[in-house]
């Protein structure tokens, strides 16, 4: 009885340092997988904000509280099954999703880049979606939804193939804990950037000098986070997706372009103490204007063939809401406008 006894307390320790060690695997995996992903989740919290700029201040909230549950949806119950039987099945066929995402990473950041140096602006709607009723609202937040769909999937897929040797259920934890940090951190952020300025509306309203000063740099700076947040989330989309595309030629055999990268990389790769960030950030421009090449190349091909089809909306013609993009960000100092006495 007692030999039984002591058996079994040791397979319950056995199995409690594999559940342990699963644990660690998870853990590492997640975090090793969400690095590799995070220059889409900079985009991702970079385009989301412009959904409910101009919105009623007390519709924000609500509307990113949609969007979440609707990201946190499709990345739990559509992308991460179809991401597991794709690996389970036909692992083959991964790059190939990866270099599809890349591809279309590089196509929205030269596009933001295009339009910049063109001096182009989407067209403004006359009123924000909540002034023009419920209707309008849910076609804004079903078009952030559709877009994170999109940005999701590559965040999924991404993340996959840096956890690609583990075991079919750690690979299932392991996108399960990433599909969730990154859409807490990601609409956790979003909500803060949408609500700063109200913050600096309530900070200047006290009669501390000291919160009223922090109160009107916030409100009054909130223009530029915004821009800068933008800024940051196309230079990360054509960087991620400019690696992907260096990545995925190399491993399907054509070694050429990361070669030349390598052979850029590689004066800095012995400068003592900075020799590795330099590196790092050589074959980080490397990637970015690759990405920016590849990106132009694909518009010139794409737009013009969705010009001349019949059902084709041309950019900027759009109604709010819609997958081609959100509406100008303009939230900052229309929000803080509708806040003031």
């Amino acid at each position: 009885m007692s030999g039984g006894l002591v058996a079994l307390l040791d397979d319950v320790a056995a199995l409690a340092r594999i559940a342990a060690a699963s644990v660690d695997d998870v853990a590492a995996g997640a975090a090793k997988a969400g690095a590799k992903a995070a220059g889409v989740v900079i985009d991702d919290a970079a385009v989301t904000p412009q959904y409910v700029s101009g919105a009623d201040p007390s519709r924000e909230l609500p509307m990113i509280k949609r969007i979440f549950w609707g990201s946190l949806r499709n990345k739990l119950l559509i992308i991460l099954p179809a991401l597991l039987l794709i690996s389970a099945f036909i692992p083959v066929v991964i790059p190939f999703i990866l270099m599809a995402g890349g591809t279309y990473l590089c196509y929205e950041g030269a596009e933001k880049v295009w339009h910049k140096f063109r001096g182009h602006h989407e067209a403004e709607e006359a009123a924000p979606a909540v002034d023009r009723g419920p209707e309008a609202e849910a076609k804004v937040t079903k078009g952030a939804i559709t877009t994170d769909f999109i940005l999701s999937c590559e965040i999924m897929v991404i993340s996959m193939n840096e956890v690609a040797n583990e075991s079919l259920l750690v690979r299932a934890l392991i996108l399960v804990v990433v599909a969730v940090l990154i859409t807490v951190l990601v609409y956790g952020a979003v909500a803060l950037i949408v609500k700063m300025d109200d913050i600096g509306l309530h900070l200047a309203a006290k009669d501390s000098a000291g919160s009223q000063r922090v109160g009107e740099l916030l409100v009054k700076g909130m223009p530029a986070v915004l821009a800068a947040i933008t800024l940051i989330g196309t230079i990360a989309m054509l960087w991620v997706g400019g690696h992907i595309m260096l990545q995925g030629a190399y491993d399907l055999g054509w070694h050429m372009p990361y070669d030349v990268v390598h052979v850029l990389e590689a004066p800095f790769a012995g400068i003592p103490v900075a020799g590795g960030f330099l590196v790092w950030l050589v074959n980080t421009l490397s990637s970015a204007v690759l990405g920016l090449i590849w990106g132009l190349l694909v518009m010139a091909i794409v737009q013009p063939l969705l010009k001349a089809l019949p059902f084709g909306n041309k950019k900027g013609e759009h109604e709010e809401g819609d997958v081609a993009g959100p509406p100008p960000a303009k939230h900052s100092s229309d929000s803080a406008s509708s806040h003031k006495p």
